[in-house]
């Protein structure tokens, strides 16, 4: 179950579809962050969207290695990271490529 003002990291294929259904079920968005352990701006942008999940509790925020789970990676046509995507009831409603602060609090 996805927890509120919390980045949940999403290590299996399992934990990944439980997470998401959750969210979908949940009715809030969701924000996805596709990162990666060798992803020097991953390693950046994490703190920030940590920060944002304590301040938006009313958002769900998950974390996918791209690594860890490809399959998931190639579903969400993730072509660079990080990359976050935003959800709500399973459609996706926007998109961000890249470490851009400023856009992913806007959203």
């Amino acid at each position: 179950m996805a927890e509120e003002g919390q980045l949940i990291n999403c290590q299996t294929f399992a934990s990944w579809n439980e997470q998401l259904h959750a969210a979908n079920a949940s009715m809030k968005l969701a924000v996805v962050s596709f990162t990666a352990s060798w992803c020097v701006a991953c390693r950046f942008i994490t703190p920030v969207v940590v920060e944002l999940a304590k301040k938006l509790p009313d958002v769900i925020f998950l974390k996918v290695d791209a690594d860890d789970l490809k399959t998931v990676t190639r579903d969400f046509a993730v072509e660079a990271l990080p990359t976050f995507i935003f959800m709500k009831q399973g459609k996706i409603v926007d998109k961000v490529l890249g470490q851009g602060k400023m856009n992913c609090s806007r959203k």
